[in-house]
């Protein structure tokens, strides 16, 4: 009896931390969106953080201020890069493959502790909100 009860426990307290991630990832984080590849580009993409989310489609151009959800703020800096290999020969002198460095393709830089006059970008202080398109 014990086990059933403490395994019914633990899935009551993932089901309720898996509610707070989600509203947690749905409340809406202001900053610049930089287009690393592309100065001045447009990158559009579609996101579903959880099962139960629609799919949202986002376009978001370079150097522009936006408020988006936090998971899709989330996802646009631990997501986007790619990995730059490198080739070097071991002390037999094989070659072998290393993975060097991440090369970021795309940010989203918070302004939520930022004033707009330290900021090095210069923009109308037009704050446009992403919506799903």
């Amino acid at each position: 009896m014990k086990i059933i009860e403490k395994t019914e426990q633990i899935k009551k307290d993932n089901v309720e931390k898996l509610k707070y991630m989600c509203e947690r990832d749905r409340e809406k984080v202001k900053g610049i969106f930089r287009f690393h590849e592309c100065d001045g580009g447009t990158l559009s993409f579609s996101f579903r953080a959880y099962k139960w989310d629609q799919v949202e489609k986002y376009s978001l151009t370079d150097g522009e201020i936006y408020e988006i959800p936090l998971g899709v703020a989330k996802h646009l800096n631990k997501n986007g890069w790619y990995p730059e290999h490198s080739y070097l020969l071991d002390e037999n002198g094989k070659p072998y493959m290393r993975v060097g460095n991440k090369k970021r393709r795309f940010s989203f830089q918070s302004m939520d502790f930022m004033e707009m006059e330290d900021m090095q970008v210069s923009l109308n202080n037009e704050i446009v909100t992403a919506t799903p398109i």
